[in-house]
């Protein structure tokens, strides 16, 4: 076969480096953002941060959208400068100072400043309640309290073994027989009595009842701690040891008649009963509290909806003008080669930034714009909206507004949420109009919180409520609402007490 070169005209799409970028940044949480902006400064000598932050103009959807009424300009409300705003460097020091001088007497606008908290209305405490405390697991706080306890090296080894066996919600994942055998190679006189007698201590450390294997006996052991003439106590043990799943299962009539309990009587030791925690290990969790800081802000100013992005992960970049001053156009050089390199790629990641913020703050008003009415009214006042809407709204690709929606929150009066959160399916209603499925989630929750304990609602009754108000689903349809709602079927949710 013949080799030959050939010519051809064609067109392709290709992203350029710029275009890479800001799809990136696009995509990136607020603290994933946080993340590339410091690397991209401490790798780009040319990049810097402007301190000066300024005032961060804020988007009125309704005044966007009617250009201002009555031939007015639409008023924009701003966010306030930070009111520490000093050089520090510029204040100086008094050469004579008292013996009790305090920082705040000698420094204006100190942050921690009495006058400065008083004037926010701020309580320092907070701040510091508010902080996680060092990280505690299950483990390690049951193996300080086997490390205080008296014991001999063996018992202290075989406590060791037993809390290394105990899972995140405080059971015991191995049989006492699988605890021997693993120790007789270490301690080979070591009786299984040994393990049982350091395994029943260990069931009474904080929190009571871990080391359990299974929850009737975790229950047991936490009804052991009571006082001997606690009413009821004795019944209530007999009902986790023997009757726990009947009691799972609501069987009251075999519960009265084994317990041989009246009915009240058999309220008071189910109270008794839900006194117990079947989850000791859930009591010291693993996990610390994460917060969760929003990237735009939506305030109602002079009966407006205003959405404004957040300052702190907005910060404003510029070159560096020392550095790029010394660039020469005719120069060749590795070190002038490498100053206009990083120049262009400082120029091309500010402009990708500002394009970031500017597209998530149109989206944001976007969303705002469509759903004045949950924020005025809550969950049951949601509009139907799916990524189609915004994207045909602001004449952008989908793709793109689910790149600017995902991991994005917003601070609302309702509370901080995801911006997926507005996006939900719609469901017909009689009148041929749209209801939102998150409108359809509140209604269930609401029609199961007012339920009769001892008559739940099933999922057919609720369907027809539903459709009384003009809603039409079907039965399978509140059960899957239902369970995304983590709320269990009609037969588990009645109480007869």
């Amino acid at each position: 076969m013949k080799q030959s070169l050939q010519l051809r005209i064609g067109q392709s799409l290709t992203m350029t480096p710029q275009l890479q970028q800001a799809i990136k940044l696009l995509q990136l949480s607020s603290l994933e953002l946080q993340a590339e902006i410091q690397e991209t400064l401490d790798a780009n000598p040319l990049l810097e941060q402007d301190d000066n932050l300024g005032e961060i103009t804020v988007i009125d959807p309704d005044a966007q959208r009617d250009g201002g009424a009555n031939g007015e300009d639409a008023t924009d409300f701003k966010i306030p400068e930070s009111p520490v705003s000093e050089n520090r460097a510029e204040q100086t020091l008094p050469d004579d100072l008292e013996i009790d001088a305090r920082w705040e007497h000698i420094y204006d606008n100190l942050p921690n400043s009495p006058s400065q908290s008083s004037a926010s209305g701020i309580d320092n405490r907070e701040m510091f309640e508010n902080q996680a405390g060092a990280e505690d697991t299950l483990k390690i706080h049951l193996t300080w309290q086997l490390d205080c306890a008296h014991i001999s090296e063996t018992d202290h080894d075989i406590g060791l073994a037993i809390i290394d066996a105990i899972d995140d919600s405080g059971y015991l994942n191995e049989t006492i027989e699988d605890l021997h055998e693993g120790l007789v190679q270490q301690h080979e006189a070591l009786e299984l009595d040994e393990v049982e007698a350091v395994l029943h201590l260990v069931q009474r450390f904080d929190p009571v009842g871990v080391a359990a294997s299974s929850p009737s006996e975790c229950m047991a052991i936490q009804l052991e701690q009571y006082d001997p003439e606690t009413p009821c106590l004795s019944k209530a043990k007999v009902l986790v040891e023997k009757y726990l799943e009947h009691l799972a299962n609501n069987d009251v009539a075999l519960l009265k008649r084994r317990l041989q309990a009246s009915d009240s009587e058999l309220a008071e030791i189910i109270k008794l009963i839900q006194t117990t925690n079947p989850h000791p290990g859930h009591s010291i969790s693993e996990n610390h509290a994460e917060y969760v800081v929003p990237d735009v802000y939506v305030s109602k100013h002079s009966g407006r909806w205003g959405v404004s992005i957040n300052p702190e992960h907005a910060p404003r970049l510029r070159v560096n003008d020392q550095y790029a001053n010394l660039i020469k156009r005719s120069d060749s050089s590795d070190q002038n080669t490498y100053l206009k390199d990083h120049l262009q790629e400082a120029r091309w990641f500010i402009k990708s930034l500002q394009s970031r913020n500017e597209t998530l703050l149109r989206v944001a008003t976007a969303i705002v714009e469509r759903q004045q009415a949950f924020l005025e009214y809550g969950e049951e006042a949601m509009q139907p909206m799916v990524l189609r809407d915004i994207a045909e709204l602001l004449e952008l690709h989908e793709s793109t507004i689910s790149r600017v929606t995902t991991h994005k929150y917003m601070h609302t009066p309702r509370g901080i949420l995801e911006f997926k959160y507005f996006f939900s399916s719609h469901v017909g209603t009689a009148d041929g109009g749209e209801c939102s499925a998150t409108a359809i989630r509140a209604i269930i929750k609401k029609f199961v919180a007012a339920e009769k304990p001892e008559k739940p609602l099933s999922d057919n009754k609720i369907a027809t409520l539903l459709e009384q108000q003009g809603i039409n689903v079907a039965r399978r349809t509140v059960a899957k609402y239902r369970e995304a709602l983590n709320i269990p079927p009609s037969n588990e949710r009645k109480r007869l007490f």
